[in-house]
């Protein structure tokens, strides 16, 4: 029997003594002796397969090259459990009332309905949540509209720590005051060592779990999806070009999928230039989108994936639906220093598209195709917490 049957044996039957008082941590269940699979509906035995999935033939060896995951932090199903536990946790916002899944919700498509987040203390945040399917293959060395993280791992705690979101800022004591109320709870310490070897909590750990998580969330079961499996790799990710027309889609569809794919001097939109198939996450040289007048400053953009439940748009939510993003691109795109060359004419001036009311129709009725229903109640995914 190995080392974590024993363990696995030991919290199952037993529970777990946690270590502060019950009314002070909530933590601490009633019973002296806390049973983990009476917190959590998790089967430690036999995890959900996040290390390994199954990927269609349109995702190509190149595509799955693109996976930014570092050579220490590789996704396992053990670390990508713990990190989901996390990710639902409320106790990792200072006075216990959200977590990571409160502004990104599974069925939103790990987004947010709202133009800005609400924090612990309903203080809006600064930016609309963005959606985290497909980030593990975006190519860059930047997260968060801003760029302000440089991956997964940097990125996974600055919401926890943020005074406006989740709270544990310098003034309540960081992120080793978390650390103290996990190491009282009645089951991190044994997903811990389950996960990593010992029950030793640490910042580093805690980074570690919460990027595999997030990386394990990969969309490959749009109606998109399934007409692309037919086809091989997709274009700029080491395949052919995307076909003309697609499998179960009507007229509309794939007339939106020509525009999006075609460049504008063939008539098209060019979105494919920046929004890559198969996985639509940002090309890693995208610059400004022309959001407004002279502005410098770059945001990066999540997958396309889910786009038509995670509504409104932009860093900023100032687009409450899809066709006012489509004109922005049609007919709205800004000058500035940080335009991207793809979305600007002769002389640096914005592209104007000139899309016909069908073009755009057809545009929006396309992205409503990457919408993965199954992704959006894939159990593995899901909240594990019973209560």
């Amino acid at each position: 029997m190995n080392n974590w049957s024993k363990i696995s044996i030991a919290v199952l039957a037993l529970g777990l003594v946690a270590c502060d008082d019950a009314d002070t941590d909530p933590f601490q269940l009633d019973d002296d002796l806390v049973s983990l699979s009476a917190v959590l509906n998790l089967d430690l035995a036999n995890p959900p397969n996040y290390a390994d999935p199954l990927y269609p033939p349109h995702y190509g060896q190149r595509t799955l090259n693109n996976d930014n995951a570092p050579n220490d932090n590789p996704v396992t199903d053990e670390g990508a459990t713990l990190g989901r536990v996390l990710f639902y946790d409320q106790n990792l916002s200072i006075n216990r009332t959200i977590s990571c899944a409160s502004c990104h919700s599974q069925s939103l498509g790990f987004g947010d309905t709202r133009r800005l987040s609400v924090g612990f203390a309903g203080g809006e945040t600064g930016a609309h949540s963005m959606r985290l399917a497909n980030a593990s293959f975006y190519e860059g060395e930047v997260m968060f509209w801003n760029g302000r993280a440089h991956d997964l791992e940097d990125q996974s705690l600055q919401p926890v720590m943020d005074g406006v979101e989740m709270g544990f800022d310098d003034d309540a004591g960081g992120v080793p005051a978390l650390v103290d109320r996990m190491e009282g709870s009645a089951y991190y310490p044994a997903l811990f060592e389950w996960a990593f070897g010992s029950r030793a909590i640490s910042e580093t750990r805690m980074r570690e779990a919460l990027a595999q998580y997030v990386r394990s969330i990969v969309s490959t079961g749009s109606r998109l999806d399934d007409g692309l499996a037919g086809f091989g790799p997709m274009e700029g990710q080491g395949g052919g070009p995307p076909p003309r027309s697609l499998p179960g889609f009507n007229a509309q569809e794939n007339l939106g999928l020509r525009l999006f794919s075609d460049p504008p001097d063939r008539g098209g939109a060019g979105c494919n230039a920046c929004h890559e198939l198969p996985t639509l996450a940002l090309d890693e040289d995208s610059r400004s989108n022309g959001l407004d007048l002279g502005e410098t400053v770059v945001f990066k953009s999540p997958s396309l994936k889910n786009v038509a439940v995670s509504g409104p748009y932009m860093h900023d939510g100032r687009f409450a639906t899809l066709e006012q993003v489509i004109e922005h691109y049609n007919s709205g795109i800004q000058p500035g220093p940080a335009l991207d060359r793809r979305l600007s004419g002769r002389g640096g001036q914005p592209d104007r598209l000139n899309l016909s009311e069908a073009d755009k129709a057809a545009l929006v009725a396309f992205l409503r195709t990457m919408t993965d229903h199954a992704l959006l109640v894939d159990p593995k995914f899901s909240n594990p917490f019973i209560n």
